[in-house]
Parts: C-alpha cells; structure tokens; sequence
C-alpha cells in the first residue's frame, strides 16, 4: 500500500516550528557572538611569547577541538550546577557549550589569518614606533580579516547545525519542536522533511548572504 503524503497537519503547526525557528537563530546569535570574542581573546594569547599565557589557551582549544559537542552540553548543563552550587537553564547551559566550542574553533580561524600577514608588517609597524597591540589593531587585524571571513562563515555554519543538540536539554529550538510536532501529528515523514527543508532554506539565506559579504570585503583586499 502506496504511502499518503499530507503536509497539512504539520504545516498547520506552523507557530510551533516559528517559535523553534526563533529559538534556534537566538542560541546561534548568543553562541557566535561571545565565541568571537572568546576566540579573538584565545588567538591572541595562543600567539603570546610568555608561555603561561601561551599553554593555558592552547590546552583551552586542543581540549574542545577534540571532546565531542554533546559532552559539553551535558556537562554545563548536569555537572556545572553541582560544581558551583548554582542553577542553569537550558538556553544558558546550550549557549555556553556552543560558545565555548565555536571560540576554540574561531581562535584557530584567527590565530591562521593573523599568522598568514607577512612578518615584515610587523616590522614595519615598529619602525614607525607602533607597539605591538597597536600594530595589531591597527594594521595586522584589518589586513588578516578578510583572509578570515571564509573559514568563520564555515565555523558559523556548523554551529548553527550544532544547535540542534541543544533539543537534548529541552531547549525549544527548531528540532526540539519538531518533535513535538511529530507527537501531536504522527507524521514523521511530513514533519522532517519540513525541518530538512527548514534547516536547508535558512543556511542557503546565510549562505548567500554570506557570499556577497565576503565579495565586498574581498575587493578591498
């Protein structure tokens, strides 16, 4: 007996999926934002000369490039409340793990952009009497930055994938209400082939997106 495709019982939960679909864009907003920050920082003491700046960070970003994702979200959201007596949600305990993950990746992404300047820019910023934190500011960052935006819009879009694990915490993000969605209408192949769908629409606008930025930036290369 031939199987009866009928999308309107999921597509009728749309507010549903809507409220997944705003749940999964804010964790990957809060995660791509503090990992930015978090690997910028990391990248730059991964390039200190003083080795107890230098070993701290590289142990950082070895341990998370090679832990799998869902370990993390276990353990800040089951273990890290035991260890500091204090009370996480899932949306902070997901949050963190991917913030945390995606700035060891990020901090790779960066440290690579700003290794690939020619050394003789650094010179040449000290002979016109720039400090270091100077020159990189001012000459080192805005060259390598373009260098970088490829692998980072790559790293951002695993972790906007990744965030479909935060679904094991109960966090409402696209999956988690697909799910839900799947309960109330016992139509799993409706249902995930319109989070397939979903998941594929929302990276291709990113991608796109993506694309025309790194184009601009790359013309004033």
């Amino acid at each position: 007996m031939a199987y009866r495709w009928d999308f309107a019982p999921v597509l009728g939960q749309w507010p549903l999926l809507l409220d997944g679909l705003l749940g999964t864009l804010g964790i990957a907003a809060a995660a791509i934002g503090i990992g930015t920050v978090l690997g910028l920082v990391l990248a730059v003491l991964r390039l200190s000369p003083r080795r107890g700046l230098r070993w701290p960070a590289s142990v950082f970003v070895e341990f998370y490039r090679n832990t799998p994702a869902i370990v993390h979200f276990f353990w800040f959201y089951f273990a890290m409340p035991v260890v500091l007596d204090i009370s996480l949600g899932p949306f902070a305990a997901a949050t963190l793990a991917l913030s945390t993950q995606s700035g060891a990746f990020y901090a790779e992404v960066f440290r690579g952009g700003i290794l690939s300047i020619p050394r003789g820019q650094w010179e040449g910023a000290r002979a016109i009497g720039m400090r270091d934190a100077q020159a990189m500011r001012r000459i080192i960052l805005p060259q390598a930055a373009a260098r970088m935006v490829a692998p980072f819009i790559e790293r951002s879009f695993e972790l906007l994938k990744t965030t479909s694990l935060a679904s094991t915490l109960a966090y409402g993000d696209l999956l988690f209400r697909a799910m839900q969605v799947n309960s109330a209408t016992f139509r799993p192949l409706e249902t995930y082939t319109v989070l397939a769908a979903i998941y594929f629409l929302l990276l291709l606008t990113a991608s796109t997106g993506a694309s025309l930025a790194e184009r601009r930036l790359t013309a004033f290369r």
